[in-house]
Order: C-alpha cells, then sequence, then structure tokens
C-alpha cells in the first residue's frame, strides 16, 4: 500500500480521532480545569512508562520483523510467539508490583491517598493493554492498514464513551479511572479482528522463547526504554518546575498546548508510525532510503507547516472552543511551540529511519541526551523569557536534535552493509 492510500485510510481514523479529542477536552476542560489537566498528565506520563517496561518496548521490533520477514509466516511467528510471552511475564510483573505499592504511587503520584484505587483498575486491566497494543504492532507490520484504521477508530469511540460518562459523573476521578481501562477494552476488538484473519492462530504468540529474536526485539526495547523513561521522567520534572514556578493550574495550561500539539500533528505522526517504519523496513539500499526520507519531507513536513499556520492564526478561537477562557493563558506558549511542532515531526522522520535500520547506539544516545537536555534548557529560557520560555527551549532542542540526527543517521547508514 502506497503513502497516499495510506494516508487516506488514516485520515479518516485521524478525523474521527480529532473529533473525539475535541470533545474531550471540552468535557475535561469543563469538569476537571487547569488543574486536573496537569494531574492527568503525570498519571499519563506514569502509564507511558509501565506499559513500555511491561512489553510495549518491545513492538517497534514486532513491526519490524513482521514486515521483514513478509514472505516467511514461520519467522513470523517466532517473533510473535517470543513477542506474547515476553509481554504476558513482564505484564503480569508489573500489575503484581502496582498492586503492592498502590497507597506508595497514590501519594506520590496524586499527593493524596484516596485516589489509590485507580492503580488497581490500571493493575487488572495493564495485560489487556500490553496485548492490544502487540495485536495493532503485528497489523501494522503486515500492512493490514484497514483493520489497524479500524481497531483506531474504535479506540478513539471507546475513549469518549467512558471517558465522557466518567469524568461528567465523577470529576477527575473517573477521568483517571477511564485512562486506565479504555485502551485495555478495545483489546477486545482488535482480537475480534485479528481471530477473522487466515494468519491468527492464539496458540501462535505463546510457548518457548527464540532466544536469537528475543535479542533482536531487546535492542528496540532498549531504544523504547530511553525514549520513554528519560521522555516522561523530563515531562515530570518540567511540570513540577513548573508548578513551583508558576502554580499548578499553569502547568495545566501546558499539558493543555501539548494536547493541541498532538490533536493537530496526528495525521502526520500517524502516517509516520504506520506506513514508514514497514516501509523503511524493507529498503535495502542506501539510495532507496534516502528517496523515501525525501518523499517524507516532501509530502509530511508542508503538511504540519499548513497545520501550525491554521492553528496559529485561529488560535483564540481554537482554545476558547476546545477549552474554556480559563485557558487563555496557554495563548503564550502557542508561536514557540508551534515552531517546535514542525521541528519535532522533521526529526521524527530520521527517527523512523534509525528505528527501522536498528541504528540502536546513535538512537539512545541522541534521545537521551536530548531528552535531558530539555530540562536545563528550559530553565535558561524561563529565566530570560518567563512561562513562554518552556516553549522556546522546546524548538531550539528539537532544532538541534533533527540536525544531528540527520547528519549521523545517514553517515552510519552509509556504514551498514544492507
Amino acid at each position: 500500500m502506497n503513502l497516499l492510500k495510506t494516508s487516506v485510510l488514516n485520515g479518516i481514523a485521524v478525523l474521527i480521532k480529532t473529533a473525539t479529542m475535541f470533545i474531550l477536552n471540552k468535557i475535561l476542560a469543563v469538569y476537571v480545569g487547569p488543574a486536573g489537566y496537569a494531574i492527568i498528565g503525570q498519571f499519563q506520563n506514569f502509564i507511558q512508562m509501565v506499559t513500555t517496561f511491561a512489553g510495549t518496548a518491545i513492538n517497534n521490533g514486532v513491526v519490524k520483523y513482521t514486515a521483514e520477514y513478509y514472505e516467511d509466516e514461520i519467522k513470523q511467528q517466532v517473533v510473535w510467539r517470543t513477542a506474547g510471552t515476553i509481554v504476558l511475564f513482564f505484564s503480569f510483573v508489573f500489575s503484581l508490583l502496582i498492586l503492592i505499592f498502590q497507597k506508595q504511587l497514590a501519594v506520590y503520584i496524586f499527593h493524596v491517598e484516596s485516589f489509590q484505587s485507580i492503580f488497581v483498575w490500571f493493575a487488572i486491566f495493564l495485560l489487556f493493554f500490553t496485548f492490544n497494543a502487540l495485536l495493532l504492532a503485528i497489523l501494522n507490520g503486515k500492512k493490514e492498514v484497514f483493520r489497524l484504521v479500524l481497531a483506531n477508530i474504535v479506540g478513539s469511540i471507546f475513549s469518549l464513551i467512558i471517558t465522557s460518562m466518567l469524568a461528567v459523573k465523577y470529576g477527575l476521578y473517573g477521568a483517571l479511572v477511564s485512562l486506565s481501562i479504555y485502551q485495555s477494552l478495545v483489546f477486545f476488538v482488535t482480537f475480534f479482528l485479528c481471530y477473522k484473519s487466515d494468519w491468527f492462530r492464539l496458540s501462535y504468540f505463546f510457548g518457548q522463547i527464540d532466544k536469537e529474536v528475543a535479542g533482536k526485539l531487546a535492542a528496540f526495547a532498549l531504544m523504547a526504554f530511553v525514549s520513554v523513561f528519560f521522555g516522561n521522567i523530563s515531562q515530570i520534572i518540567l511540570r513540577k518546575l513548573i508548578i513551583s514556578e508558576f502554580g499548578l493550574s499553569y502547568a495545566g495550561y501546558w499539558e493543555a498546548m501539548t494536547r493541541l500539539s498532538t490533536g493537530y500533528l496526528m495525521l502526520a505522526s500517524t502516517v509516520l508510525g504506520v506506513y514508514y517504519l514497514p516501509k523503511l523496513s524493507e529498503l535495502q539500499t542506501y539510495s532507496e532510503i534516502k528517496k523515501e526520507v525525501s518523499n517524507g519531507y516532501k509530502y509530511i513536513l508542508p503538511l504540519a507547516i499548513i497545520a501550525s499556520v491554521i492553528v496559529y492564526i485561529l488560535r483564540d478561537y481554537i482554545v476558547k472552543i476546545m477549552f474554556t477562557e480559563k485557558f487563555m493563558p496557554m495563548l503564550e506558549l502557542m508561536f514557540w511551540q508551534l515552531i517546535g511542532d514542525v521541528i519535532k515531526i522533521g526529526s521524527w522522520i530520521v527517527s523512523f529511519m534509525m528505528l527501522s535500520k536498528a541504528m540502536t547506539k546513535l538512537f539512545i544516545i541522541t534521545e537521551a541526551f536530548f531528552l535531558i537536555s530539555i530540562i536545563p534548557l528550559t530553565m535558561i529560557f524561563m529565566s530570560f523569557f518567563g512561562y513562554k520560555g518552556i516553549s522556546i527551549a522546546f524548538a531550539v532542542n528539537g532544532l538541534v536534535y533533527w540536525v544531528v540526527c540527520s547528519v549521523f543517521s545517514f553517515k552510519n547508514l552509509k556504514g551498514i552493509k544492507l
């Protein structure tokens, strides 16, 4: 499936997801407010870290090797069996740890013991969460874009229904419960879609771990660990820094700005994940890879720029419609945040090339360094420019990351035996 067809199919899913995000943002803005946004952001960072350590870290590897072994079903099944067994084991371990330390986690993340039941919900549903992500990775690697898009659409609808009901009735507590369970419920839909496929057998996902495959997946897991761990830790630190300097509500404005960025750049990021990783994994020559990356810049980057310009022109209306007037202080962040988002899309194109060719060392070093460097940069720019220094630091850090990754990844690519 080519880039255009993939973009159209994903465009449908993204439109639906964007619409659900629009409604959810409005509901959360009304029922939890700016301060609630900051707390939700903290919990989402925790979820991302735990699910990564519980098994989703290997999913980029599953996409790569499912695509790479497209003509060899036996090798694909070995990858799935190894991945499924790994996910089962680590999901169980982390569910148990969360149940044991639920009280301590509630105090650390929410600063109140009364929310510890949130972690019970999350622990119970964690296994379904991680296996849903694994099945989506396999659909991606097999290029079954229709089923993948359908599963994502259902996920968006589930998110809307569950979060709306719980947030409206129970406020912040309900919103946090919905974050704990809705992705897991989508598993049953994804499982049904896969079950209908000729290639699917439940026995393919459990059994003896292949050491060679596990070693290959471990390289991707290490890359994901670095990216997710440092990325979420840096966000938690930045959020605490903003709270200490400007207050909890300003951390909520920053969280709202981040959510807005995610929404309007979703099409570009989704196409990169669904199309580019499997496609680049298949390509075997330097010239083919360079051409595909150039196509990404030709088609995806202009889309990101246009989206950013439109958002900036309509910024006042967007904030009032998507959130409430209480969130208007987030406009101070918007100009540099939009510039940084365009830069981020450009760097993602290079990052996916590094992932597809398993440039483990380069990926880990660059990710770790620039995810950490955002913290001192933010402190420096905040001291000069105040609150908007947060978004200026984001743009500057992203630009340097893009340049460094581009130079070293193509240099490294020439030295790889393709």
